[in-house]
């Protein structure tokens, strides 16, 4: 008897045409741990440490939302010597701030709580990361190391792989911090030149997931000014004002020069058919997906 031929959840979301804008987790900090062994599936939460400090770290990040990521170098597996830790922020139109530390004993995670309450550096050179959590998501491995191959030996000081960022069926994922700026849909070629864009102060609507400072349709209604006037800094666009109709929202930007200096949005918001929308989890979940109908200027 013929296996069915194996599900992978980008390939499928890619055949629905799943829309990328409006699908980045909200977030405003983010507190990184460098471990170059193997990642258990639910990342930080399932690793052997010290329990007393891992509550701690926990706890802390809890307390500000912030999320705990596991970040390892591409291709590197040498468990000794000092690793690093980072609490990243992402600070408005203001300048964005890091702090970073080392460890080698679990006890040493313990300054990430002190980090948490700290301010931070502004300054600091942008992380990349780029999805790998293979024991997550089978497709965040396939699609996720090429993709990290690629911008690691282009930015090696930059670029990190990490665990699960969350939309497994975007698969590669790449996320800029501390900017906050998802990326999904990606390949080898496609992630270089996008975040070689970014850091070049040019953000393009292909392949954007969305900011994490902003809810989904306003997300949504940035990607549709970046694709109707092209693409721009993290800052040129700021949300100025939404109201929501059931679902029918209303976003207005301000433009900084040479973008126009208001513009109207219209996004609609649908629920889809349900879907395996993961390579792990075979049940049928439908997502809310949020689509630009609409653009004028103000």
């Amino acid at each position: 008897m013929t296996e069915p031929p194996r599900f992978f959840c980008a390939d499928a979301a890619r055949r629905r045409g799943d829309p990328l804008a409006g699908t980045a987790p909200f977030g405003l900090v983010w507190v990184l741990v460098e471990y170059p062994g193997g990642w258990p599936p639910d990342g930080f939460d399932g690793l052997d440490l010290e329990p007393g400090v891992k509550a701690l770290v926990f706890a802390a990040a809890q307390a500000v939302k912030a999320r705990i990521l596991l970040i390892r170098r591409h291709g590197r597996r040498t468990l000794g010597g000092p690793r690093r830790w980072a609490v990243l922020r992402y600070g408005g139109s203001g300048p964005h701030r890091q702090q970073w530390g080392t460890w080698t004993r679990d006890e040493e995670l313990a300054g990430i709580v002190a980090a948490l309450a700290a301010p931070g550096e502004p300054g600091l050179p942008p992380v990349v990361l780029v999805c790998a959590h293979g024991l997550h998501d089978t497709c965040c491995a396939v699609r996720g190391r090429p993709a990290a191959r690629a911008l690691s030996q282009l930015r090696p000081a930059l670029v990190w792989e990490s665990t699960h960022v969350g939309g497994d069926r975007f698969a590669a994922n790449a996320v800029v911090l501390p900017d906050g700026v998802y990326y999904g849909g990606l390949d080898a070629t496609t992630s270089v030149a996008a975040v070689e864009e970014h850091l070049s102060g040019r953000i393009h609507a292909d392949h954007l997931r969305g900011y994490t400072d902003l809810v989904p349709a306003q997300q949504v209604a940035v990607a549709a000014a970046l694709q109707h006037f092209g693409p721009a800094g993290r800052h040129a666009w700021t949300v100025t004002h939404t109201t929501r109709l059931a679902d029918h929202w209303h976003v207005r930007l301000a433009g900084r020069p040479p973008h126009p200096a208001a513009v109207e949005v219209e996004v609609r918001s649908r629920r889809t058919p349900p879907h395996q929308l993961t390579c792990r989890g075979p049940a049928r979940s439908s997502t809310v997906v949020h689509e630009a109908t609409s653009l004028r200027r103000g």
